[in-house]
């Protein structure tokens, strides 16, 4: 089987450097649409590779201002979702959809199991190999970080329009996703949802669950509508927005250490 990458291919994960101190980690499960050369366009038209099921719109570049607001390690895929999601787990469906928002993703159709464990390999298994690197880096010097997941989700999804601007997802952990909901929603512009318009409880999300909540790390998981992050500006401003929300949190001393739930 020829290589999924070639050299002169863009990276499976890009990583931003951390320019501070802050033990904060913030990954981006769905940061590109890009998909590799080799596997042409998945059978999917044009137009709907720029849609939401390649990729989450916009929360990359929030991601990035997060990271440069606090100065913290920012992890992002270099690939689409639809080669490999990396936010779920392997045995998942969604690993490799077939289906997505009712567009057939011809390639994925009766997938070899040779070519799902080259895609994992190539791209599934170095990114989170990043994530767990820069954790770790924390925790060998006895110190509980912290991880942020960004995300996005379309203002629309099967004719339902969906209200909030933000969603804050979380299962059993309340140190940041509560407070946060609280300061979010304090702002008389701002519907925020609790667990919504998706759940970290069911079906949980691979990568905060394995590379924090098992461990009892601090973390959360944040959604943006997409409609309001889908220009520079508009990212830029919403980063501020959780920025302001989630800084007193991070300014919390106590924060910082493992605490298990349930």
């Amino acid at each position: 089987m020829p290589p999924l990458l070639d050299t002169d291919d863009p990276p499976a994960v890009e990583l931003v450097a951390a320019t501070g101190s802050l033990p904060l980690v913030l990954v981006c499960d769905h940061a590109s649409p890009r998909l590799p050369r080799a596997l042409g366009d998945l059978g999917v038209g044009e137009a709907e590779l720029r849609r939401h099921i390649a990729w989450d719109i916009g929360a990359a570049d929030v991601a990035r201002c997060l990271a440069r607001r606090f100065g913290a390690g920012l992890v992002l895929t270099g690939y689409s979702r639809l080669v490999v999601d990396c936010n779920r787990y392997l045995d998942d469906p969604g690993a490799f959809p077939e289906i997505s928002d009712d567009v057939t993703i011809c390639a994925n159709l009766s997938l070899s199991d040779a070519a799902r464990r080259q895609r994992i390999d190539t791209l599934f298994r170095p990114y989170h190999e990043a994530i767990a690197a820069l954790l770790s880096g924390f925790s060998r010097q006895g110190i509980v970080p912290v991880l942020v997941s960004i995300h996005s989700f379309t203002p629309v999804f099967k004719g339902f329009e969906r209200p909030w601007h933000v969603g804050v997802l979380w299962d059993r952990d309340p140190r940041i996703a509560v407070p946060l909901m609280r300061r979010l929603g304090d702002r008389a512009d701002v519907v925020v949802g609790d667990n919504l318009p998706y759940s970290a409880r069911e079906p949980r999300g691979y990568t905060i669950r394995e590379h924090a909540a098992q461990r009892g790390w601090p973390h959360v998981a944040l959604e943006i509508r997409q409609d309001l992050i889908d220009t520079g500006e508009g990212a830029a401003h919403w980063a501020q927005m959780v920025a302001a929300a989630l800084a007193p949190a991070l300014e919390d001393p106590t924060l910082f250490r493992v605490e298990r739930y349930g």
